[in-house]
């Protein structure tokens, strides 16, 4: 295991012991894991998209718009191969929040998550991507077939 030091201004590394203990962190080595390995997904997220990936998709919008909750279904229906599941509440008389679980090649999960979150009338919309590889392949049982699982990338 790598070791390294960091310097923070004290204001800075108070904020950061409050991150971590609202977090439910053991201590700063296991914040600092997190944030490096979050921002290393983000970062291969610029990249050009290649693989797989999962991807969820969370926004709020208002229910009483015109059209707006068919558009957003029909968007879902036309990629019924990426998409596995959605949710939706009521968060008051007027606004939902929807999350949808995508899976599939990339550059088409990311197509379709812009396009539900740059819908018109969408608000507080984030896609968050994971991307996948390929596992081992193997067999479930006698007789069964090998395939491959697509596991989250190390």
């Amino acid at each position: 295991m790598d070791r390294f030091t960091i310097s923070l201004d004290e204001d800075l590394a108070h904020q950061f012991d409050h991150l971590i203990a609202a977090r439910g962190y053991r201590n700063r080595s296991e914040a600092v894991r997190d944030l490096i390995r979050g921002a290393i997904e983000q970062d291969g997220q610029r990249e050009a998209p290649t693989g797989y990936c999962v991807a969820n998709v969370s926004y709020v919008y208002r229910h009483h718009e015109r059209e707006l909750a068919d558009r957003l279904a029909s968007l879902q229906h036309h990629s019924h191969d990426l998409t596995v599941a959605s949710m939706r509440s009521q968060l008051d008389h007027e606004h939902c929040i929807e999350s949808v679980l995508l899976k599939g090649a990339t550059a088409e999960v990311r197509r379709l998550a812009d396009a539900i979150v740059a819908e018109s009338g969408v608000r507080h919309g984030q896609a968050n991507l994971v991307a996948l590889e390929p596992d081992q392949p193997h067999v479930h049982g006698p007789g069964g077939q090998a395939h491959v699982h697509l596991r989250p990338r190390r």
